[in-house]
């Protein structure tokens, strides 16, 4: 499989109006229109990190677009930390079905973008066809706010927690230069280690040296550093800051995933496989990957085989249901 490597591969941008901001989106594939792919990237990523994906989605029949979500990139930056809630960040993604004209889509996302789409499923159920998910499970809503849950069992240091308790400390840290933390974070091949006292990402921040390989060539580091320079960190960690926001906006819901699923683990990944997944998403098939957390940039040809594969065989199952990505009316 011919993998591109470097950003004169990726799709060019076009800033789209929706749900009361502009996205920067990347779209590939037009020609496959009536099978749309909406690719959710994490923090502190970018579309970018699709890169891998995206040619062979398009060399498979899809429709690909991969936007920056808000707080990202060139996308815009609302002021108030609860435009970043699960609600608009859903609501950007139905405007963008609207946008392009459809009705439904399979949606694929990794880490903070596989708990958009999780809860996008949830809150609009008829918009999504097929769920895809990398790293970050389906997230059992329990009893106690997600921040509240995680500052009692992993402490005011876990990064979750800091990023809610002490707005602004860490987003100026990251800021102050974001080569060296976007260099220090895109790692693979990582030695374990136990649990040390501090803020992780603040520590990576300012270490002068880091664990491990680096992921990107230099590149598509600079890809990173360019957009990261220009938009800084508080957008993306004001979507952390709106957990317990989310965590009410989800109580009314039907809290059960009944689309076809397919979720994805890296074997090293700090983020912890589902151990009832099935009871959330009956209709789930799990793979493990030998990789990190940045699976689709880590193992690109394995996750894009286990990608298409899923879809290949779902859609031999039950044909009717094949693309995804109904039109609407033209």
């Amino acid at each position: 499989m011919n993998l591109p490597t470097n950003s004169s591969n990726f799709p060019e941008p076009t800033l789209i109006a929706v749900n009361g901001v502009e996205l920067e989106v990347f779209e590939a594939g037009r020609q496959n229109a009536g099978k749309l792919v909406v690719l959710c990237h994490g923090w502190p990523d970018l579309a970018f990190t699709w890169r891998y994906q995206v040619p062979a989605l398009v060399a498979a029949g899809y429709h690909v677009i991969a936007p920056n979500q808000r707080g990202y990139g060139g996308s815009s930056r609302p002021d108030e930390v609860a435009a970043y809630d699960v609600a608009h960040l859903a609501g950007d993604l139905v405007a963008l079905l609207d946008h392009y004209g459809y009705e439904d889509a399979i949606f694929i996302g990794h880490d903070w973008g596989a708990m958009v789409v999780w809860s996008l499923t949830l809150l609009h159920p008829t918009r999504v066809n097929k769920v895809i998910c990398l790293s970050l499970p389906y997230q059992v809503r329990g009893e106690t706010p997600w921040i509240e849950f995680m500052e009692a069992v992993l402490g005011s240091d876990f990064y979750f927690v800091h990023f809610n308790r002490q707005p602004g400390v860490a987003d100026a840290v990251l800021d102050e230069n974001p080569e060296r933390f976007l260099r220090n974070l895109y790692r693979k091949n990582e030695p374990r280690q136990e649990p040390r006292p501090g803020m992780v990402m603040i520590d990576l921040a300012r270490a002068e040296t880091a664990l491990g390989e680096p992921l990107l060539n230099d590149s598509d580091l600079g890809v990173y550093v360019a957009a990261f320079e220009k938009s800084r960190f508080t957008g993306g960690i004001n979507w952390y800051r709106n957990l317990d926001r989310g965590w009410h906006l989800l109580a009314d819901v039907d809290p059960i995933i009944h689309q076809p699923a397919l979720m994805i683990y890296g074997d090293r990944d700090a983020v912890a496989p589902a151990e009832n997944l099935a009871e959330f998403v009956p209709n789930v098939e799990e793979i493990h990957l030998d990789s990190g957390h940045w699976i689709q940039q880590e193992k690109p040809e394995e996750t894009n085989r286990a990608i298409l594969e899923w879809l290949a065989r779902y859609d031999a199952i039950r044909p009717g249901l094949a693309g995804g990505g109904a039109r609407l009316g033209w």
